[in-house]
């Protein structure tokens, strides 16, 4: 039976590393990525990436298949992700985050990327994807990169939510799954 695991908060350390490059695929791991597929459905993310449950592990899960479009693509695991290219448009929209409960922020993003993961044999695959499933991955890979959303601030916007995010880093939210805080 998998894990629910604890979310990683803003302020924790974990979430500003770059993740580390997964070499082996073994039952530690195949463990981590199973439970941070249910700690991400019992999150009603749309995604997670390994150090959003305190791993350090270049690994991450995407899920848009509630989205109308994407109905019939089941959720993938993305090892070892790299944003190869980023084209089109400039999009502006709203994103959330599961480490940062309750707090959203315009976010401007190109609409297509060229990716390249590893899959469970640690080899290489491309994927060239757009709209929403482009977002999401571009979001999570942020995540391996040690980048939140609160980096698409303002200076501005920063000091003005500078409480709201203070009192997130203190644990001052409701949600309604486990969490680990900065001590």
């Amino acid at each position: 039976m998998p894990n629910q695991l604890p979310i990683t908060i803003l302020g924790m350390e974990i979430l500003r590393k770059k993740s580390k490059p997964v070499k082996k695929i073994d039952a530690d791991f195949l463990e981590l990525v199973e439970d941070m597929f249910y700690t991400m459905r019992k999150s009603n993310g749309q995604g997670i990436a390994a150090p959003q449950v305190n791993s350090d592990l270049a690994v991450c899960i995407v899920d848009v298949s509630h989205h109308k479009q994407y109905k019939d693509l089941k959720p993938f695991i993305l090892i070892n992700p790299v944003i190869e290219k980023e084209s089109g448009e400039d999009v502006t929209m709203e994103e959330g985050c599961l480490s940062i409960p309750g707090f959203g922020v315009d976010v401007t993003r190109k609409e297509k990327i060229v990716l390249k993961y590893d899959d469970f044999a640690l080899k290489s695959v491309t994927l060239e994807t757009d709209d929403m499933l482009a977002r999401v991955i571009q979001h999570e890979v942020d995540h391996l990169n040690g980048k939140l959303i609160t980096d698409f601030l303002t200076p501005e916007e920063k000091k003005e939510r500078k409480a709201e995010l203070n009192r997130i880093k203190k644990g001052d939210f409701e949600m309604n799954y486990p969490v680990i805080l900065k001590k």
